[in-house]
């Protein structure tokens, strides 16, 4: 009897020890999501170019370790950028504090144009068309919208959300390397 209680002692200290695991796991694991227009035929797109920010990012170093990420994976994928006309345009967006919208405040990234349009009636994937537009991005969060160029219409977004300490350069760094592979990995979308 005493080795049966024994044996339910250690087995709760386990789960309780797992439990507390559980949350920090989460906390430190990057959060992506993506949606995807599922009449668009991804195979068709060869090269791609990135808009022009109607403003300059705040933090241009940043900006230019993601810009570098992201052009990494998409020629890892078989697209290459070019500086004009591309099939596809990279719209990214990110903000520094909760609550900031893409053209006011302190984003990372800079600001862009209006949106193009979008069929919301073709869209699937975990974002849906309605949350694409939302006005503000919160902290730690990087959005990257891919605009088929002729039509003027997202046809992939995805956000991935990672807390980042910029007295940290070097892992912060790394974890936005990180994030952006997360993230891209689930472009070009898989057939369903």
């Amino acid at each position: 009897m005493f080795g049966e209680r024994m044996k339910l002692n250690q087995r709760s200290i386990r789960i309780c020890w797992l439990l507390l695991a559980l949350p920090l796991h989460t906390v430190f694991a990057q959060k992506v999501s993506v949606g995807y227009d599922k009449s668009a035929d991804f195979s068709k797109y060869k090269t791609y170019t990135w808009a022009q920010p109607t403003k300059p990012p705040t933090r241009p170093m940043l900006y230019l370790a993601i810009e570098g990420s992201i052009d990494y994976e998409l020629k890892a994928k078989g697209l290459a950028r070019t500086e004009s006309d591309g099939d596809l345009v990279v719209v990214p967006g990110g903000g520094m504090e909760f609550g900031i919208n893409y053209a006011v405040g302190t984003p990372i990234m800079p600001t862009y144009s209006g949106p193009p349009a979008m069929d919301a009636t073709m869209w699937t994937g975990a974002m849906g068309a309605s949350n694409l537009m939302a006005p503000y991005v919160p902290e730690g969060t990087l959005v990257v919208n891919l605009v088929d160029r002729n039509a003027n219409k997202v046809i992939w977004t995805g956000t991935v959300k990672q807390k980042l300490d910029m007295e940290k350069k070097t892992k912060s760094l790394k974890l936005i390397d990180k994030a952006i592979v997360k993230l891209l990995k689930e472009f070009p979308p898989r057939k369903q």
